[in-house]
């Protein structure tokens, strides 16, 4: 039994078909995780989602910014509508048990089999595991609560910027829902910049890629996550980043998760449906 992590795939559902065939994956003996954003951009949304749901007990999937944009649009937020090529899954006659599954994805998840945690973007250098999965749960009971969309329309937006456990309310689930799903760059003090999304060496004085600020409370926890895709596949500081750009006519990448360290497993080069600007 093998488990595999699996970066970004965004819609391109025939890439990341080919990428399970290479690397052999089988749904019956192995385990598959996803990083997140599953959806939006690429040409097959859908399918990806479908296939998914249909995995049952053979995947972790944590959710990613596209992931809660899509959920944000089916609850009639369409603050970024035009960015989006969702339609074909908001219309779909499947769409309520889709988007019931997807809502019921976790932001955050740890193996303590394989000691290795997952997430989509980043963590605040100021959360152990601990409160990281603490704070996980918070936003997970958010999204599976009857309320949900008031969540989902108060989620967009960039403040707070610094952690305290002292945020309540939305305050603080759109801080958590930042982090997991946003993250790239912070300051030393912790305060998350997030318009800063370029690849290390475009960013500002004083910004630092999440997982190199000094003292991050996590470092001792191995985390997989994906995200940036101008970052590339690395294996660093104790993280392992997984968008290698698709969507972008980069690759997707798989590494197989053990508990001494993953092992790269496969890129596929794709061709690519979007230019990056």
């Amino acid at each position: 039994m093998a488990t595999y992590a699996i970066g970004d795939i965004q819609g391109c559902y025939d890439e990341f078909r080919q990428l399970l065939d290479r690397i052999g994956f089988d749904p019956l003996t192995d385990k598959l995780w996803s990083v997140g954003d599953l959806v939006n951009r690429g040409p097959d949304s859908l399918s990806v989602l479908r296939y998914f749901k249909s995995l049952g007990d053979s995947t972790v999937v944590v959710l990613g910014n596209h992931d809660l944009h899509l959920l944000a649009l089916a609850a009639g937020n369409e603050k970024h509508a035009k960015k989006s090529t969702l339609d074909e899954v908001l219309t779909a006659p499947d769409r309520d048990e889709l988007l019931h599954w997807l809502r019921h994805r976790p932001v955050m998840h740890y193996s303590e089999k394989k000691r290795f945690a997952m997430l989509h973007a980043g963590l605040a250098p100021q959360w152990d595991l601990q409160q990281a999965l603490g704070c996980a749960a918070e936003l997970e009971a958010a999204l599976r609560d009857p309320g949900y969309p008031d969540f989902l329309h108060a989620m967009y937006g960039n403040q707070p910027e610094q952690w305290s456990s002292d945020l309540s309310g939305m305050d603080r689930l759109r801080f958590i829902t930042n982090c997991f799903t946003r993250l790239r760059y912070c300051d030393a003090a912790g305060r998350l910049l997030l318009d800063e999304k370029g690849e290390p060496g475009t960013e500002r004085d004083g910004a630092i890629p999440w997982y190199k600020v000094p003292g991050r409370a996590s470092r001792d926890t191995r985390i997989v996550f994906g995200h940036w895709s101008t970052l590339g596949y690395i294996a660093e500081h104790n993280v392992w980043a997984l968008d290698t750009g698709c969507l972008w006519g980069g690759s997707m990448t798989a590494v197989r998760i053990r508990k001494k360290k993953p092992i790269k497993v496969f890129d596929l080069d794709c061709t690519g449906y979007l230019s990056p600007g």
